[in-house]
């Protein structure tokens, strides 16, 4: 086909005639429910997660936003649906540090890039694990693990939640940067991790304060300390593993909300405002606080950064990880 000089006069004066149309639909945005992808299972903490973002924006936007559950591939099934979905601001994504920075660092085959097929919108929290070890483990502090480690290479296992998780991935920059040996034994869930490290089958794992501090209370476990670059505030006197010995040692879950590519800005910005608004309404605040949770927000511009960053950081663990 041939595209005349009259033609192409004729094409940008139609998309001159179509660019208020398109505004005012985004001044009205939205016009109709909203689907909020989560790509776990119902009950779990991202589940939690976006449904309390949902249910807090829905009277705000007078629409109804519903949750629809993708769960597979460590979120990257719900990941490439979001990916493939119209730009239009009625399908949006929670992603996390699973979906949009470990599983397309150690798969480039995983079927979605990361920052070109999405529109980030808003980074919502950062959830700080804790390292948790057995009683039985002959270290009360991360110096004196280090140092047992070392003398006992392949002794010492950890264990996770499933091969390409945030406790896994704790646990492989904890071995790079200390250069320890520590066994990975991945579970099906933190659950039945949980059962063998309370019976001491496994000796350590890193996982969320919420899931840990029970049995450290009930004498049953024993926590050394805390991934975040400072001091959680929940846990104020056990020390960060920066300040134990490994200097920029910080790790942990993010959640963010994300759209697909190509979303009208004035609908990116409108959907920001009411979440940043979300969360620091003070009744969310303490749902997070619950869950071990701190809430960010912030600009698109500070996510889409955060996104990079952590695909860049991520790539230098790629070998030692693995997603299956």
């Amino acid at each position: 086909m041939t595209v005349t000089r009259r033609s192409f006069t004729h094409l940008l004066a139609g998309a001159a005639l179509l660019a208020p149309y398109a505004a005012r639909a985004a001044d009205r945005y939205p016009m109709r429910p909203i689907t909020l992808i989560v790509p776990f299972a119902p009950g779990g903490g991202n589940d939690t997660l976006g449904r309390l973002i949902g249910r807090t924006i829905e009277a705000p936007l007078g629409q109804p936003v519903v949750v629809d559950n993708k769960p597979g591939a460590g979120g990257s099934v719900g990941a490439q649906l979001a990916a493939r979905a119209p730009g239009d601001g009625y399908t949006l994504f929670l992603g996390g540090v699973g979906s949009h920075a470990l599983n397309p660092a150690v798969n480039p085959k995983v079927g979605y890039d990361p920052e070109r097929d999405f529109t980030p919108i808003i980074w919502l929290a950062n959830a700080p694990m804790v390292l948790a070890a057995h009683p039985s483990v002959p270290a009360n502090t991360v110096k004196e693990l280090i140092a047992y480690a070392k003398k006992n290479p392949g002794k010492l296992n950890f264990a996770s939640n499933g091969n390409g998780s945030s406790s896994q991935l704790a646990a492989v920059i904890f071995n790079t940067m200390a250069g320890t040996e520590m066994v990975h034994v991945p579970y099906k869930g933190l659950a039945p991790a949980m059962v063998d490290l309370l019976a001491g089958n496994v000796q350590l794992m890193f996982s969320s304060s919420v899931a840990i501090m029970p049995s450290v209370q009930a004498g049953k476990l024993k926590v050394l300390g805390v991934t975040s670059a400072n001091r959680m505030a929940s846990l104020p006197n056990v020390p960060t593993i920066a300040e134990e010995g490994l200097a920029g040692y910080e790790t942990g879950s993010w959640y963010g909300i994300l759209g697909p590519a190509g979303m009208p800005a004035p609908v990116v910005e409108r959907l920001n405002q009411e979440i940043n608004k979300a969360l620091a309404n003070p009744d969310v605040k303490a749902s997070l606080a619950t869950d071990g949770a701190l809430p960010v927000g912030g600009t698109p511009a500070r996510f889409a950064e955060h996104i990079r960053s952590e695909v860049a950081r991520l790539r230098q663990y790629s070998a030692q990880i693995k997603l299956d």
